[in-house]
């Protein structure tokens, strides 16, 4: 099971309105790959502080919101599972991480990063299924706020 990380300028970014997670497009979350030699850390902000793979042969990488709101003053983000696609051989990569390609200043913010324990390759026609969340089904609750 793969290790979930917060890149530590989300919380920031959250609070300046950086990000805006309703679902009216303002918001494209962004999967991005990367390799041993190339890890995210929590200290990185903007995708420009990474080196990701290439996403040659490899299918769409925007995440869907699948709900956005709060109950009773928890909010709660909720993604649908994304599935990548290979359509040849996509690089070797270890991390999936999500960024919000919305945003001009900064471009490209980081938000959080998966560490799979180990490198994964996708050859032509096999796919890997990113689960945002322990929830059971195809969404997953990426975060809450209380």
């Amino acid at each position: 099971m793969a290790t979930y990380n917060k890149h530590q300028q989300f919380v920031e970014d959250l609070a300046h309105g950086v990000h805006n997670f309703t679902s009216d497009a303002t918001c494209t979350p962004t999967v991005y790959l990367t390799t041993n030699t190339n890890a995210p850390a929590a200290t990185d902000s903007v995708l420009a502080d990474l080196t990701p793979i290439a996403y040659t042969n490899l299918s769409s990488r925007v995440a869907t919101i699948s709900s956005s709101g709060q109950t009773t003053g928890t909010y709660t983000l909720v993604l649908n599972d994304l599935t990548l696609s290979a359509t040849g051989t996509v690089a070797t990569f270890r991390w999936v991480g999500l960024y919000n390609d919305d945003p001009t200043s900064p471009a490209d913010p980081l938000i959080c990063y998966w560490d799979y324990g180990a490198d994964l390759t996708l050859n032509n026609g096999e796919s890997l299924t990113i689960d945002f969340g322990a929830d059971a089904g195809t969404t997953g609750t990426l975060f809450t706020l209380t």
